[in-house]
């Protein structure tokens, strides 16, 4: 079999702003060269037109994670529809319950493969199911552990493939608000990330108003939008003065707005392998993150960017106020950061490992990388 007599069904809950979803644009973008045709089913989001410019097919579908029986049953019957009438040969998937319906709707012919992008601590058996018979590719070694170690799952059916982002086109889009608080002489501390419990940006506010309090030449800008916008914005207005924190909203030009921050925040809980610090390395930006699970894989605390506790609203303050005080120390992370993307995170890179994984699967042969 080769790779340009293939047609891939990417399967994932949402198209939206997220991690996972910028991983199904990449691919995307990477293997559309290589096959005959790509599919991407979704419930949608803002990422669909991205979709439509490079050409892909997307087909709309209920959220599959719906339990209600009439959701379920569409969902089936509609990837079954589609599978057969588009002549999928390989069906990759991007959610648990999407590596679920994998199992459901898929024949002997058809090549599973499923990535995990976070870390999880239940439903066990639902996910050993949606996994069986299933090529499995980590965005991280602490992703890998967590199958294996907790899951069960077999060791040398799991390979990790880093995530990566497309570098910076270097040319700058001025953002406003970012450089009317720069002419005013302020710092600039960003956020970027969807604004939900994953992303911790309640500590993130709580921290701000510690760093504020200390040095008052500093304004924060939060990138992204979600369920909990209003939440944390009734937050801001009685914990820091007006002005001080603004929501920026979702933004297509992340990079971008990166680029005109002195350095950046991940907040997280918990992550898989986030795209964050690779996005922030990327225009030569340093960041202050949180040391959960494959963060500390990109982030290399002292070196590239500062690590502090999950929740520790004093340390990630005093980490905030660490690179504020010391430009020095900032310029000396914001060179490694730029040579960590170069060396390990380059798209580049990407589109190699997946090309070779998809090619070594189609082979007959183990595909199984570090």
């Amino acid at each position: 079999m080769n790779l340009e007599d293939q047609s891939i069904l990417f399967l994932a809950r949402t198209m939206g702003q997220g991690g996972t979803e910028n991983v199904i644009l990449q691919l995307c973008e990477i293997l559309l060269p290589y096959v005959k045709k790509i599919v991407v089913c979704s419930k949608g989001g803002v990422n669909v037109s991205c979709l439509e410019r490079m050409g892909v097919q997307h087909c709309v579908i209920p959220d599959l994670t719906l339990k209600q029986p009439a959701a379920m049953l569409k969902i089936y019957t509609t990837l079954q529809r589609i599978i057969k009438e588009e002549k999928i040969t390989m069906l990759h998937s991007h959610h648990r319950m999407a590596a679920f319906y994998a199992q459901l709707v898929t024949g002997n012919t058809t090549l599973k493969i499923a990535n995990a992008h976070n870390v999880f601590y239940d439903k066990k058996f639902l996910t050993r199911y949606a996994y069986r018979n299933t090529y499995l590719i980590a965005v991280g070694e602490q992703v890998k552990k967590n199958l294996v170690e907790y899951y069960g799952l077999q060791e040398t059916a799991v390979t990790v493939i880093p995530n990566a982002v497309k570098p910076f086109s270097g040319i700058l889009q001025p953002v406003k608000e970012l450089e009317d608080a720069r002419q005013k002489g302020y710092t600039l501390i960003g956020n970027v990330g969807r604004l939900s419990k994953q992303k911790g940006m309640e500590y993130f506010i709580q921290a701000a108003a510690k760093v504020y309090a200390e040095n008052p030449e500093v304004r924060f800008f939060i990138v992204g939008d979600g369920e909990d916008r209003k939440k944390l914005e009734d937050m801001v207005k009685w914990t820091l003065p007006s002005g001080v924190l603004s929501f920026m909203g979702f933004r297509s030009d992340v990079q971008n707005v990166m680029a005109q921050l002195d350095f950046v925040v991940l907040s997280s809980l918990w992550e898989g392998f986030p795209l964050t610090p690779i996005e922030a390395f990327s225009v030569g930006k340093t960041i202050v993150a949180t040391a959960v699970d494959g963060t500390p894989e990109i982030v290399k605390n002292q070196k590239n960017g500062l690590l502090v506790n999950c929740k520790d609203v004093s340390s990630l303050a005093q980490a905030m106020l660490r690179l504020c005080r010391d430009s020095e120390l900032r310029r000396k992370m914001e060179q490694a950061a730029k040579e960590s993307y170069k060396q390990e995170f380059s798209f580049d890179k990407l589109k190699e490992h997946y090309v070779e994984y998809y090619e070594k699967l189609l082979k007959g042969q183990k595909a199984y990388g570090r």
